[in-house]
């Protein structure tokens, strides 16, 4: 492995050996419906509360994950897990169902790159064969952490996002027959514009994905135009437009090759405001429509760059500004 101002470059070239997504209702209403392999049309997943769903939910993809691949939970070496609650404990609720060793990873939404990464580096280093990554949100369970309950009503403005319900989850080993592959990863660094609206996590967020693109591109000396599309995690329309007018402002244009997994996962019609969020939304959109096509061949070679904002309700109220991550993480076909 060689490493380079938060690049890390894989020889082994650790694969997916098998992936699955589970959304609710809303999500697979939305233009990528058909490629999720379960949904949740009950909000409390037959459950007591909201958050006892989306660990139901998040064990559903990762059990999903390992039936693909015809494994048990003894057939894995660690697990890596994350979401938006307090302490994590929509993972570690989910995971203690499972007799792996666990790993809670915390990034904001960007959360699902944490464990990619962490996987690959363990393969890579030859002290794990097989790994399980996976994150979770559920719209009920986020609003009532950062903003308000549900049964508050309050009005969103235009800048905000759906916090997806969802999960994924992915299975990283060392097999050689693995399809898709990971080549190569960046690490983030915070970047912190002054955002202070909570309302408004394209703005916070895009920054960040504009330093660890350009970053990347620098390190590797490529250019945008070299991968088939770049996805980032949940910019959103607003963010969108922000990403693109930074990276201008730098020389780089990803306007032909950017897709973000916010925009992606619902339509205009879906009174959604500026798009999606969450830890799942990048999550189960990777592990529900990017690799599946990566395995048809829609896509060779991509950069995965989920974004996060690194805010708590206690920050938010003490006036503090939300700090921005994203990191990265190329993947390629094994013959790319």
């Amino acid at each position: 492995m060689k490493y380079i101002a938060g690049t890390l470059q894989f020889e082994r070239a650790p694969g997916v050996r098998a992936y699955a997504a589970v959304v609710g209702q809303k999500e697979y209403e939305g233009p990528l419906g058909k490629d999720f392999d379960k949904v949740i049309f009950d909000p409390y997943a037959g459950k007591s509360t909201f958050e006892q769903a989306e660990s139901a939910m998040l064990s559903d993809a990762v059990e999903a994950a390992m039936n693909k691949a015809g494994l048990k939970a003894d057939d894995i070496d660690v697990a890596f897990s994350g979401d938006l609650l307090n302490q994590c404990v929509a993972s570690s609720f989910a995971m203690r169902g499972f007799s792996i060793p666990y790993v809670g990873l915390y990034g904001a939404c960007s959360t699902m790159a944490l464990g990619l990464i962490a996987a690959a580096v363990g393969i890579e280093s030859g002290g794990v064969r097989r790994a399980v990554c996976s994150a979770s949100s559920h719209f009920c369970t986020a609003e009532r952490q950062y903003r308000t309950p549900l049964e508050y009503g309050a009005q969103r403005p235009p800048t905000a996002q759906w916090t997806v319900t969802g999960a994924g989850a992915c299975l990283i080993s060392d097999d050689s027959e693995n399809k898709v592959r990971i080549r190569s990863a960046h690490i983030g660094t915070i970047v912190d514009m002054g955002v202070t609206d909570q309302s408004n996590m394209g703005a916070a967020m895009a920054p960040a994905a504009a330093a660890t693109i350009t970053d990347y591109l620098e390190n590797t000396q490529t250019l945008a135009q070299d991968y088939d599309a770049i996805f980032t995690g949940d910019l959103g329309a607003v963010g969108s437009r922000l990403l693109h007018t930074l990276l201008s402002e730098k020389g780089v244009d990803i306007r032909g090759v950017h897709r973000d997994c916010g925009a992606m996962i619902y339509d205009d019609g879906m009174d959604v405001h500026a798009g999606g969020s969450g830890c799942g939304c990048c999550a189960s959109v990777l592990c529900g429509h990017i690799l599946r096509a990566m395995e048809r061949g829609d896509y060779r070679d991509i950069l995965f760059v989920p974004t996060g904002a690194l805010l708590s309700p206690t920050t938010v109220m003490q006036g503090e500004s939300i700090p921005g991550i994203a990191h990265l993480v190329r993947f390629t076909l094994a013959d790319a």
